[in-house]
């Protein structure tokens, strides 16, 4: 891939080069040529001048060039030979001069300082690069000082001095406290371009003992701190109160009030100084003065205003800042503080140098033998910098002598050149500033003539139109271009010809008799080449019957023809648009072969309908007009378009002006409400018409407005409701003088399409705009800022020129400028356009980031300078991937994500990360060329977070008292688990939960045995891991443990319509063990225990159901002995109980419940019978109060049977009910505790125990052995039956006590 781009990055640049040679050579954009076409070497990147590089990681110089054949690379270091095989810490990348010096493995980089230059060399030349400088970076640590207590007095002026470390590059300072707050500055404090605290006046608020001072050197990344410094300021309270304190009574003592001071200046220091700036740089002026009150800083410039626009006032107006200077900034500026007492100045005179700048940079030569050309190379600096040559890296005076070559100055001038003469030539412009350094080659090519159009290309036109067949060719000599027709025709010649430059033919009004092969021939002194191509002409595409105006009553059919005629070889397509926009999606428009018929027409079919052909040479198109009018009444009124206007007459024929008069059309009925006047121009725009005015329907005569050079006509057009007329015939012609041009083309812009070109752009004139014959334009342009001459040209009539080897990203004022044959426009306006822009050259620095959290993370940079961004930035990218998962450790595809801040921000947010994560990035400045260097991969890593849920969660083995667990790790554990959450409670018949169980798990676990459950018991599971971080998101799951079908009792008679329980104690005692694991069939799905409860007319139907999740049920019933079909009824969602409603009171229904989906699976049948039909007023017994005061005294008559019961029992006697369970000891009959974990819905498996009990509590002759019986029982009312619950807590005995109605 790297190859690749290497190759078209190779091709794009020869491309640019050969293209801007001087001679008349010019070279095709073609792939193939451009590899075979020899080229001396091009230094395409090379390190900056001045290096300076990280100590600790290793050094890369930059060195890259292209060439053909492909060149080798050497360098030298502090100017001699710099053998890099002796050197073991330095390689030079493959195919590349690229050096690497390897300071991680042992190097230092202190051993690498030097001046380095680097030769790319092939047999056609050698080209140098810059000197490149290396030196490490350096950020010593701060010397030792003692430094004293600050003590001074309020109102008093105080300098801080920081003095930091001297290091490369100087580092950035900044004033601080012991919490690493910046200190606030003012206009009474603030820090100097030195690095000094300075208070024009201390407060007693400036008294702490941490003023420090930081140094940070951005390039190593690290910041040195100052020794702590203290002030201490006394106000004149407290001087005066410790004077006091120590002078007798008979002293005269007290300190002086604070008193006001007229402005001194603390920086810089006496009345005048000066001050050297290299244009182009960023001009500081400092000023800082004490006083009280605090004084204000005032800046002028003498003898001139401060330069608009690059003046900038910083450090609360202490320090003057113009950016970009030049020249023409130097001069005296006067700083002035001044207070309420008065003011004093300072005076700095500055002078602006210049490091040498390019005026003309030579640029690369591609020349024939035999031919003559020039390299020039002019500059311009402060002192004027003095030219140099070089050839292939050796200065010219020693080099090998060339015949054809001679210097003069900065110009070298080449006459009749050989291939000999081919070589890379070196100018150097230097002065005390800095030196400019370029490379531009000469390279002499001798090579045949080349078609590179592709053999028996086929043009296509439509007649009478133009045709252009094209001879792509190359050679040099630059080769002579012949065109014939046919085999053996003649040479082509004559004025029906156009040959162009390029070596194409045109024939301008291609005819039927213009189809044919066509041959063209290159030739040069070196041979000759042909190329055949074939032209076909084709008739042009017709409507023959195009759609005509239509008026249509509403709810009408319209049709509108489309007929057209075409060249039998095209196929053409038709489209029909309404108001230039598609048909509307309606099945009305009916579109057919020839034709477009709309039914049923609206109101809003009302419009212009348009039809174009299209075939893959021409398009043509008509349009009409349908007016839908409402059905006229009767008799009917006809209403229409007004006839045209006639006899059109032009009088008061002026230079600009014409009258024009008509007699209108008839009104057909609608008042005509305006015309429209339309012009013909005949000379520039034949058979076009254009709008020009329009005027009220009373008015016949019109004063017009001309152009000069326009050959006029007009017509009119009448207006009414209806619709337009149609056009008048036209007026005679009236021919306007020629003029000077009236204006200058507008949208001018200065845009460059490659980083040494400016592309000028403007809109042309319409021809009736150019006033006169002759229409061309002079381009006129200079560079910005910079004191040269307009270079002006003047071109035909186009609208684009492209200005060549200008500077990269340069500013430019441009403007355009109509003439004619009788003379110019008006003087235009300037624009400001840019010449190319080039791909930035600097990454940004010290990319710090900071995680906000296990997902987002903020990353800051530098900015770049803007000098090295060499175009519009446009932003910065952030480039950023994950490199493993520190819980896994497992690497994957690396996929780059992508962040774009527009402008010059300097700082992002970096969402979706993932926790627990490594990351790396990098960040980039974009400008409209593309992307610069990536800044050094930064890693990063995310702090845990909470884990997702477990990728399963399986319940196998259900056994009478026990489950087992199995799971999954989490997918995304996001951190190192430490545990897992089981927590669990038992669901009964009415969804109702118990309590809840908790239980966590070691991370290392994967499987559980819960032990000790309730049999035959719904439980609900759910499950969720641990980081330290917290909780992740949990699963659920459901299962029931298997039901011991042995030991429960049957149900008596009646279970399903009155109450009964199973009650039974669990342990919550769980066990972690690791199983063994079986493939377990899922659990047989089953529906049983269905009970309803009846009423009057409706039923609750209810039932238990065992099996897989999110089964649907229905209930399905019917009279009971009746052969009729069973009625289906569907259970909304997966509830296990459902409403029977509308049933028929006193009847006996059957009933079962089964679910959807399971082929025959559904419950036994069930009997139950609805309550009897009750009168319209009777009242629910149950709540009437007689009846509650009677259950009462049955209650309290039960009570005191208990009690003599229990007196009798202490005397002796034995209860039967209590032996009998002594005898028995029936294991499912035991005490229900408040606190034993289990229900009270467990009725109807108990059904036939609490029918004995209620035998035995109930007996007509109660045994003399009751009064064993230790705890009373409750009896409550219940709210639908006529009964009554009682309850013996002691031996969780339920007895329905039921009072038939």
């Amino acid at each position: 891939m790297m190859k690749k781009r290497s190759i078209s990055a190779s091709k794009a640049s020869l491309v640019l080069f050969l293209c801007q040679m001087i001679s008349a050579l010019d070279v095709p954009l073609d792939s193939k040529l451009l590899e075979e076409l020899s080229q001396p070497p091009t230094i395409t990147q090379q390190s900056p001048k001045d290096y300076i590089v990280d100590p600790r990681e290793n050094i890369v110089i930059q060195c890259e060039a292209k060439g053909k054949p492909p060149p080798s690379f050497s360098w030298t270091r502090n100017g001699t030979h710099f053998d890099i095989d002796k050197d073991a810490q330095v390689t030079m990348k493959p195919n590349s001069g690229t050096l690497v010096i390897n300071i991680m493995n042992g190097g230092k980089a202190e051993a690498y300082e030097g001046v380095y230059q680097c030769t790319a060399r092939n047999e056609r030349g050698a080209a140098i690069s810059n000197n490149i400088v290396i030196r490490p970076s350096r950020s010593p640590l701060w010397t030792k000082e003692k430094l004293e207590p600050n003590q001074v007095r309020e109102g008093d002026s105080l300098v801080l001095h920081c003095r930091p470390p001297v290091g490369l590059p100087p580092p950035i300072i900044f004033w601080m406290d012991n919490a690493f707050q910046r200190l606030p500055q003012s206009e009474r404090v603030s820090q100097g371009l030195n690095g000094d605290l300075y208070f024009s006046n201390v407060q007693p608020e400036d008294t702490r003992e941490d003023y420090i001072c930081y140094a940070r050197f951005n390039h190593t990344q690290t910041i040195q701190q100052k020794q702590p410094i203290s002030v201490k300021v006394f106000s004149m309270d407290s001087l005066n109160d410790t004077i006091a304190a120590n002078l007798s009574d008979t002293d005269i003592y007290g300190a002086k009030p604070v008193t006001e001071r007229q402005p001194i200046l603390l920086t810089p220091t006496g009345s005048t100084s000066t001050k050297v700036e290299l244009r182009g740089n960023v001009l500081l002026l400092e000023c800082i003065a004490a006083g009280l009150p605090t004084p204000v800083i005032r800046w002028i410039k003498e003898g001139g205003e401060l330069p608009v626009n690059r003046t900038f006032f910083e450090n609360f107006k202490k320090t003057l800042k113009i950016i970009d200077v030049s020249e023409a900034d130097s001069g005296n500026y006067k700083c002035i503080a001044r207070n309420m007492l008065g003011s004093v100045h300072h005076v700095i005179s500055v002078t602006v140098k210049a490091a040498p700048y390019w005026i003309t940079a030579p640029r690369n030569l591609v020349l024939s033998p035999g031919e003559d050309g020039t390299l020039i190379c002019r500059a311009n600096g402060n002192p004027k910098p003095n030219i140099s040559w070089f050839a292939n890296g050796v200065p010219i005076a020693i080099a090998p002598e060339d015949p054809s070559r001679k210097v003069d100055g900065d110009t070298i001038i080449f006459s009749h050149v050989q291939e000999r003469s081919s070589a890379v030539y070196q100018c150097n412009a230097s002065n005390e500033y800095g030196y400019l350094l370029a490379n531009a080659f000469v390279n002499v090519l001798a090579e045949p003539p080349r078609v590179l159009t592709p053999a028996n290309k086929l043009y296509q036109v439509i007649a009478d139109s133009p045709a252009l067949l094209d001879c792509a060719y190359f050679g040099s000599p630059k080769p002579e271009i012949e065109w014939f027709k046919g085999v053996k025709g003649s040479i082509l010649r004559g004025n029906e010809y156009v040959f162009h430059d390029n070596g194409t033919l045109e024939i301008p009004v291609a005819q039927k008799d213009s189809t044919g092969t066509y041959t063209c021939v290159a030739r040069n002194e070196l041979g000759k080449v042909q190329n055949e191509v074939r032209l076909e002409v084709k008739d042009p595409t017709m409507i023959i019957k195009q759609p005509e105006y239509k008026v249509i009553q509403r709810y009408g059919q319209v049709s509108f023809e489309c007929i057209i005629k075409h060249d039998s070889t095209l196929l053409p397509t038709v489209i029909w648009l309404k108001d230039n926009d598609e048909l509307p999606d309606d099945e009305r428009f009916l579109v057919g072969k020839d034709n477009l018929t709309i039914m049923n027409v609206t109101d809003k079919d009302d419009g212009t309908y348009t039809c174009i052909v299209n075939t893959t040479l021409d398009s043509v198109s008509a349009s009409a007009v349908l007016t839908v009018v409402a059905a006229p009444p009767t008799p009917a009124i006809i209403y229409a378009r007004p006839n045209p206007p006639f006899d059109l007459e032009l009088t008061g024929q002026l230079e600009r002006s014409v009258e024009l008069s008509w007699i209108p059309g008839d009104e057909n009925n609608s008042p005509i409400k305006n015309f429209v006047i339309e012009y013909e121009d005949g000379l520039h725009e034949p058979g076009v018409w254009h709008y020009q005015t329009e005027v009220p329907g009373t008015q016949t005569t019109v004063q017009l407005k001309l152009s000069p050079y326009v050959n006029y006509s007009f017509r009119v057009i009448a207006v009414n409701e209806i619709g337009r007329s149609q056009p008048s015939e036209p007026s005679e012609q009236y021919l306007t003088k020629s003029a000077n041009p009236d204006e200058n083309p507008s949208n001018v812009q200065g845009i460059g399409s490659e980083p040494d070109n400016l592309v000028i752009t403007w809109e042309s004139l319409k021809g009736f705009q150019s006033n006169g014959p002759g229409l061309q334009y002079k381009v006129s342009w200079r560079q910005k800022d910079v004191d040269d001459e307009w270079t002006s040209v003047i071109v035909a009539n186009v609208s684009k020129y492209i200005v060549s080897g200008t500077p990269t990203f340069v500013p430019y004022e441009i403007k355009v400028q109509a003439l004619n044959d009788l003379g110019y426009a008006p003087e235009p306006s300037e624009v400001i356009g840019h010449s190319g822009e080039d791909l930035p050259m600097v990454a940004p620095g010290n990319v710090q980031v900071h995680v906000i959290n296990s997902t987002l993370a903020k990353v800051h940079w530098d900015p770049v300078p803007l000098k090295t961004v060499r175009g519009h930035l446009q932003g910065y990218k952030v480039y950023y991937w994950k490199v493993q998962s520190l819980s896994r450790r497992s690497r994957r595809h690396v996929e780059k994500k992508i962040l774009t801040f527009r402008g010059n921000k300097t700082f992002g947010m970096l969402p979706g990360l993932e926790p627990y994560s490594s990351y790396k990035l990098n960040v980039r400045v974009v400008n409209g060329k593309g992307e610069g260097p990536a800044s050094p991969d930064k890693v990063f890593k995310t702090p845990e977070g909470v884990p997702s849920s477990p990728s399963f969660l399986k319940i196998t083995n259900p056994t009478l008292d026990s489950l087992t667990l199995e799971w999954g790790s989490p997918t995304h554990p996001n951190g190192v688990l430490t545990s897992y959450i089981l927590k669990f409670q038992p669901i009964n018949n009415t969804h109702e939960l118990g309590p809840l169980v908790e239980i966590r798990i070691p991370a290392n676990e994967s499987s559980l045995i819960l032990k000790n459950l309730n049999y035959s018991t719904r439980y609900k599971f759910y499950f969720n891991a641990q980081t330290s971080v917290g909780s992740g998101s949990q699963i659920t799951e459901e299962a029931v443990t298997i039901m011991d079908e042995a030991g429960i009792l049957r149900p008596a008679v009646g279970a399903g319509k009155g109450y009964s329980e199973i009650l039974f104690a669990t342990s919550p005692v769980m066990h972690t063990v690791r199983p063994t694991f079986y493939k377990v069939q899922p659990l047989y799905p089953r529906i049983r225990n269905v009970t309803t409860a009846a009423a009057e007319t409706y039923a609750n139907i209810s039932w238990e159901y065992e099996g897989p999740d999110h089964a649907n049920f229905y209930v399905e019933y019917g009279v009971a002995g009746s052969k009729e079909d069973w009625k289906k009824e569907i259970v909304n969602g997966s509830r296990s109980f459902f409403v029977l409603k509308g049933l028929t009171p006193g009847t006996a229904y059957k009933v079962r419940v089964g679910a959807e989906g399971l082929s025959g699976f559904r419950s036994s049948e069930d009997v139950f019978e609805t309550g009897p039909a009750m009168a319209s007023r009777q009242i629910d017994i149950a709540t009437q109060g007689w009846f509650i005061g009677l259950m009462c005294a049955v209650a309290l008559l039960i009570l005191i049977l208990l009690i003599v019961c229990f007196i009798r029992r202490n005397k002796g006697g034995k209860y039967p009910v209590k032996e009998k369970e002594d005898a028995h000891a029936d294991p499912e009959i035991q005490p229900m505790k408040e606190d034993d974990g289990t229900f009270g819905e467990y009725r109807d498996r108990a059904a036939a125990a609490t029918s004995q009990i209620t035998e035995d509590i109930l007996a007509p002759s109660l045994q003399p052995s009751i009064t064993a019986v230790t705890h009373f029982p409750v009896c409550l009312p219940h709210r639908t039956l006529v009964m009554m619950q009682c309850f013996f807590e002691d031996k969780g005995y339920r007895v329905s006590l039921e009072k038939k109605k």
